[in-house]
């Protein structure tokens, strides 16, 4: 992740679900339609749910953050990963 990059979304897997960071890298380059992206995975803190939390970065300026949106939602429907999305942008 870059220092203009910020978070755009977050999310988490269903249950015994994962994905590997160039996977991930892969996927959200795709549906952002940049290879200016950052991703990172972070474990859950103990007591809370067992399931790491995905964060995905891009330059604030990334246009049509809802096609943006919609892509990567279908992207990981089409991957089986059930996700639990965040928007985090405006």
């Amino acid at each position: 992740m870059s220092s203009h990059q910020i978070a755009m979304f977050t999310f988490t897997l269903g249950k015994d679900e994962s994905i590997g960071p160039h996977a991930l890298r892969r996927l959200w380059a795709q549906a952002s339609g940049t290879g200016d992206i950052g991703v990172s995975r972070k474990e859950p803190a103990e007591g809370q749910r067992n399931r790491p939390i995905y964060t995905l970065y891009a330059p604030q300026q990334l246009a049509d953050l809802r096609a943006v949106e919609a892509r990567l939602r279908h992207m990981l429907e089409t991957a089986h990963l059930h996700a639990s999305l965040t928007a985090l942008h405006a």
